[in-house]
């Protein structure tokens, strides 16, 4: 509100009243004394004569606000903060008796000095609105406007020298009551039209447009807000005064680049998301009200031939709004302007010096607004406008997260949920698709294709690249009206004639880089043969063309290109092989993974016959990978010979499925491609099913996308060893991710344990449903270790290891159904009183401190210890009325230990007897021969000697034996055998190794002999 509409709302005859009571009023004989008075003795509410109180001042502020809120017309500000406004002018006033100066220098200040030092000297206002700021800033310049008029005719002592300044205070009251009574009040048709304009930018750019995709059912708009996507943006940084020259890259969300600075030059290839970031500039700005956005695309504002002045900005972009007589001037003078120019790239280069000198005019002569400029990377020098102040930032390729909710979103605007798994699941386990995948534009056209064929893309994806081709290089342009750029203007045929020889140079030299002078050359060398170029063009325009407009060729240097997907390189370097007849080439180089996408794409380009002749060279090799490669190209063989079909499958199906470890390891040396051809679980055995699970769990670390979209496939399946398999390699995978996508889906149960080996694992706990089986390395705190659970009343098996900062076992009295402990190397845990108070039936420990209570814990089951006991005799230290049934013994235990007593403990069904360095004692083995129940006995040292099975009785009620593969002698194996006459079952344990079991079954003729692989 200015002055002179809130003199509008307080006319002088009304205020001067009012403001008069703030002044003591003449006293007799005032105008003899000699010096002047301060203002501090001439306000009524200090001094010794007082008549206002500060409350009093108070309400006169309260009645000023109000006369103002209550006059006809729009009101200054929201009605909720008419207290607060009255309460901060009061203050202001108030501030007049702590000035140091007398009336005479008030008059010297003029009404606007003197409001400022009102406002410097009143504490702060906070939490007021612009428009409550704004009336309070001027119901103060009014204010003192009246008082220094009123200071002129009340005091004697003003100098003659003002009495001109007198006549001008009145004549200034006169000018601005006659204003008011004549002129509308400035300001309230902008704002009028703001209310219009803004919901109108909204709307406009609150849609996207995907140019060149017309398939059946594929939205090609869809609204703003479900679709966007917040990208990164990189800035070069240098790197330090230390290191002159070098320099690293700062990543920020994109939308925040003028966050921190008020003009930047945004870069980004085609499709990157430049404009939708223009569009979600806009869209937020009209939103917030803050500023006002104005988006010029200059393809658009070029079509008249001359860029327009700010007031030809709406026009020039065909809004349908028309503002007052200079808003677009007021707006950028007052600072509140958001000016997004789109698409330098788009104009010609001639055009783009004269942008560049427009936009400058512009910025200087608007200060204070903020400036968006975006181009693709190679349509003007590096530092093109860091001279003036522009803050260079390119938009980075889409991450994988970033890929993913791109797909969510877009499933969700075209109402196809059913369509989103698959398709993500695709571009997780192939890896040219994910490699396609780096930009909005293109994640668009392949969930636009996938809609398409009903949720499947086409075979080998040769329609998938087509289609993409045909929109870079020619629809994309086209739908948007734009012609030709620096002088050429190449048909989609012509340029990839061109592309598909550089692609093919770079395939040849193995690189991903060339410099611009030998590309020149291709260029160059090309032309003749194209004949839609003749006339285009030296080697160096067209290239500059393809570079600038194709969406395929990128600058990332000085001095050289790349393509912007290896992908692009690979198919297209095949399309030129196989019209070239060069296939024998592709085929010298198949030992070579990086050929591996170049000769599957050559099979999709090739004809028939071309295609059975590269297949069988490849089977020719008589090696895995190469005959997994070319099952690989079978996708992409539309058309080929049944009986090489045929045999490639054949060849391959005695590789896929995997059917053992060995199987899993070997088929994983094939390397990243093999995660493409793994079945998911429908038809497999359990076998099958975990050896599948083993090799993408081998590829995890190579290609951990790929490898873990196979392993989501089976976190639903039944198989204990499959979800073993599942939950043991967490750690070859992205923490976070895996524990959401694999871990939180398996079915749990007490034979199911997950391991967490680090803190950020021990955090993603937090993430899942409880686990009963947990196993805990390291050393966090009891408090660390409940947190992270959430839920100890789940957890039922708990394995602590390594864990050094645990003294007592207290904490674990959280952990009421506590049925399973294994404590492994916990060196200061100092005693096991604190389990008695637990439900523990099975107890494992080794290397604590010491084993105090381990004779109350009468509830055990199964015991095993591999612990140095002080004493000789187990009945000193195991419980002794405990019903144990399996009880094993390390070697420590057995080192420090022997084995008498053990018929103390009737019920042991199972015996366990670690690796020793101790000879066991015929004694010993009498001990054993005496327990009554014993039916499985576990020698584990790959070693028979120490057992001294030559000592061993006959022990008839024995029926499961487990041994070592390596390390028994026929003799030793001849005395078991004897001494062990009820066997029914023999495992013996190769570890997941080959090793011969055949020898065992004539050994042991009564026993059924089996291969105990774990």
């Amino acid at each position: 509100m200015e002055p002179a509409v809130l003199g509008g709302k307080l006319a002088s005859s009304l205020i001067t009243p009012l403001l008069k009571k703030l002044f003591v009023p003449d006293a007799p004989g005032a105008g003899l004394v000699d010096k002047p008075v301060r203002l501090s003795s001439l306000v009524s509410f200090k001094g010794e004569k007082r008549t206002l109180t500060k409350k009093d001042v108070h309400k006169l502020a309260d009645h000023l606000v109000a006369r103002a809120v209550d006059s006809p017309g729009e009101a200054p500000f929201p009605p909720d903060e008419q207290t607060a406004v009255a309460d901060a002018l009061a203050r202001r006033l108030l501030t007049l008796g702590n000035l140091d100066m007398d009336d005479v220098q008030a008059v010297r200040l003029g009404h606007r000095e003197l409001a400022r030092q009102l406002e410097y000297g009143a504490p702060p206002t906070a939490g007021l609105s612009t428009d409550s700021r704004h009336f309070l800033d001027n119901a103060t310049e009014w204010a003192c406007l009246q008082i220094l008029e009123f200071f002129t005719r009340r005091s004697t002592f003003v100098a003659r020298t003002l009495v001109e300044q007198t006549r001008t205070q009145a004549e200034l009251i006169a000018r601005v009551d006659e204003l008011i009574a004549r002129s509308p009040r400035p300001g309230s048709q902008d704002r009028a039209f703001e209310r219009r304009y803004l919901p109108y930018v909204a709307e406009r750019h609150n849609r996207i447009t995907i140019y060149g995709i017309d398939l059946r059912d594929s939205p090609d708009r869809w609204p703003l807000e479900v679709a966007y996507l917040s990208l990164e943006a990189t800035e070069e940084h240098p790197l330090s005064e230390e290191h002159p020259g070098a320099s690293y890259d700062r990543q920020l969300p994109a939308e925040e680049a003028l966050s921190t600075h008020d003009r930047v030059l945004l870069r980004g290839d085609a499709g990157s998301g430049k404009t939708t970031l223009v569009q979600w500039l806009a869209v937020t700005a009209a939103g917030d009200g803050d500023r006002i956005p104005y988006v010029l695309p200059l393809r658009t504002l070029l079509r008249t031939g001359q860029l327009p002045s700010p007031a030809a900005f709406l026009a020039a972009t065909d809004c349908p709004h028309s503002p007052p007589e200079g808003w677009t001037e007021r707006v950028l003078t007052a600072g509140r302007g958001l000016i997004l120019v789109d698409g330098l790239d788009e104009i010609p280069s001639a055009d783009r010096h004269r942008t560049r000198d427009w936009l400058l005019a512009l910025i200087r002569a608007f200060p204070g607004n903020r400036w968006l400029l975006t181009s693709r990377p190679t349509a003007v020098r590096p530092d093109w406008l860091s001279s003036e102040g522009f803050r260079e930032l390119t938009l980075a390729p889409m991450r994988r997260t970033e890929v993913k909710t791109f797909v969510e979103r877009w499933h969700t605007a075209a109402q196809a949920p059913e369509y989103e798994a698959p398709l993500l699941d695709s571009l997780r386990t192939k890896r040219d698709l994910a490699r396609l995948a780096t930009n909005p534009l293109m994640c668009g056209l392949i969930c636009a294709l996938h809609r398409e064929r009903r949720g499947y893309l086409p075979t080998g994806r040769k329609e998938l690249y087509d289609a993409a081709l045909t929109m870079l290089l020619a629809r994309r342009d086209r739908e948007r009206g734009m012609g030709a750029l620096e002088g050429a203007e190449l048909g989609e045929e012509a340029q990839l004639e061109i592309l598909q020889r550089l692609a093919y140079a770079l395939v040849l030299s193995g690189r991903t880089e060339m410099d611009v002078e030998t590309a020149e050359g291709i260029v160059e060398r090309c032309l003749p043969t194209v004949a839609s170029a003749a006339g285009q063009g030296n080697a160096g325009t067209v290239l500059r063309t393809l570079l600038l407009r194709s969406g395929l060729l990128r600058q990332p240097a000085l001095d050289v290109l790349d393509f912007v997907h290896r992908t692009f390189q690979d198919y297209l370097g095949a399309r030129y092989a196989v019209e070239e007849g060069h296939l024998g080439v592709l085929a010298s180089h198949a030992d070579d993974t990086q050929w591996e996408d170049v000769i599957r794409m050559a099979v999709a380009h090739a004809r028939p016959r071309e295609r059975v002749a590269l297949l069988r060279e490849l089977l020719a090799q008589d090696e895995p990978r190469l005959t997994l490669l070319a099952l690989a190209c079978l996708e992409h063989a539309t058309a080929l010979d049944p009986g090489v079909r045929g045999e490639v499958e054949t060849r391959a199906s005695a590789l896929i499925p995997p059917r053992t470890t060995e199987d899993s390891r070997a088929l994983a040396e094939a390397g990243p491609l093999v995660l493409e051809l793994l079945p998911g679980p429908d038809g497999l055995t359990d076998a099958e099913a975990r050896a599948v699970t083993v090799t993408a769990s081998l590829l995890g670390a190579e290609e951990p996308d790929g490898a873990l979209a196979v392993l989501r496939r089976f976190r639903d399946h039944p198989s204990l060893d499959v979800r073993r398999q599942l939950a043991g390699t967490w750690d070859r995978f992205d923490t976070r991710e895996y524990a959401v996508e694999v871990l939180d889906h398996l079915r749990r149960d007490d034979d199911l344990f997950l391991r967490c080996s680090t803190q950020e694992q021990l955090d993603a706990l937090r993430l899942m449903r409880p686990w009963h089986g947990l196993t805990i390395e390291g050393s966090p705190t009891w408090a660390e270790i409940i947190d992270a659970v959430g839920d100890p009343d789940a957890v039922h098996v708990l394995g602590l290891e390594r864990n050094v900062s645990l003294q007592a076992l207290d904490g674990l009295l959280a952990f009421r159904y506590l049925n399973e402990l294994r404590l492994q190397d916990c060196h200061h845990v100092q005693s096991l009183a604190p389990l008695s108070e637990l439900p523990l039936t099975e107890l494992t420990f080794n290397g604590i401190a010491e084993t105090t209570g381990l004779r109350s814990l009468h509830g055990l089951t199964r015991l095993s210890l591999d612990q140095v006991l002080p004493r000789r005799h187990l009945r000193d230290h195991l419980p002794p009325d405990a019903r144990l049934e399996y009880l094993h013994l390390g070697r420590d235990t057995l080192a420090s230990t022997d084995l008498c007593d053990l018929d103390r403990w009737p019920t042991l069904t199972t015996l366990s007897l670690g690796r020793t360095d101790r000879i066991l004692s015929a004694e010993d083995w009498q001990e054993v021969g005496r327990l009554p129940a014993l039916r499985n006995l576990v020698l584990n040292n790959t070693s028979l000697e120490c057992y001294a099975v030559e000592e061993m009785p006959v022990i008839p009620s024995v029926e499961r034996l487990h041994l070592p593969a390596q390390g028994a002698t026929w003799n030793q194996l001849v005395t078991l055998a004897d001494r062990l006459p009820g066997l029914r079952t023999v495992h013996i344990k190769t570890y997941g190794l080959k090793a011969p079991v055949d020898r065992y079954a004539s050994i042991f003729p009564t026993a059924e002999v089996t291969d105990d692989r774990r």
